[in-house]
């Protein structure tokens, strides 16, 4: 792999200064992320760390009966796995592929020893799960104080911009999952977006049309948290 050109894109290495980025890429894997891959469960010490280039990974709480929600959404600008750097090894979340794709895997013992040296790759790192932290927070919000429909726009919102493309292949029983809600809700928050002319649904496809007018018809919270990670993480951060 030649310095700076992976295959697929991750916004955390383009932001590692050159010296660092030259001493770390022996170490990263290219990895495969098919849809419902779970990369790790509550409790369970990681083996690897995993920075998504085209998929996108849900952060999930999964409660007793069996239900979940989502609590933050990591693609090409961030990186899976920040329990081991942040000294718990574990965590209560599980993390599950919501969106296929491709990523890159190092392991935890390396980029751990990274984080230990306190250099540049530490202060990005950091900068990054204080902007996870948000997205966190803010989701929170938008799930007691925000409706359905605008929840469903700011989830499909952060989703697109973690990919390449205006498309999402997502059934209607994942979203609900998601949010933590009925599928009957989803149905019917898709439906009036949709019939805004804000998307097209059809089997498990979900196409945005006006991503303008998802901007306007979602809460507070979407922007908040993008101009957080864009205050946080520019392309090229200066560290």
């Amino acid at each position: 792999m030649e310095t700076r050109t992976l295959k697929h894109r991750n916004h955390l290495f383009e932001a590692m200064p050159q010296a660092e980025w030259e001493r770390l890429l022996p170490f990263i894997e290219p990895t495969e992320l098919p849809l419902g891959k779970v990369l790790y469960e509550p409790g369970v010490k990681m083996s690897h760390v995993v920075f998504p280039s085209s998929a996108i990974v849900s952060l999930l709480y999964a409660l007793e009966n069996g239900s979940s929600a989502e609590i933050a959404v990591v693609g090409n600008e961030g990186v899976v796995g920040i329990s081991i750097f942040m000294g718990g090894e574990s965590t209560s979340s599980r993390a599950v592929v919501q969106s296929a794709g491709a990523g890159y895997r190092i392991k935890s013992s390396i980029l751990l020893e990274e984080f230990n040296k306190g250099g540049p790759i530490m202060h990005l790192l950091l900068r990054y799960t204080q902007a996870l932290i948000t997205q966190m927070s803010q989701t929170a919000v938008c799930n007691r104080h925000h409706s359905l429909d605008q929840q469903l726009c700011r989830w499909l919102l952060l989703s697109a911009d973690r990919l390449t493309g205006n498309e999402l292949i997502m059934t209607q029983e994942l979203i609900a999952n998601m949010l933590g809600v009925r599928r009957e809700g989803v149905t019917e928050a898709a439906l009036k977006i949709q019939e805004a002319g804000l998307i097209q649904y059809a089997r498990g496809h979900i196409t945005i049309l006006d991503r303008h007018g998802l901007e306007r018809r979602t809460c507070e919270c979407y922007e908040v948290v993008k101009n957080e990670y864009e205050r946080l993480l520019p392309d090229k951060l200066a560290i």
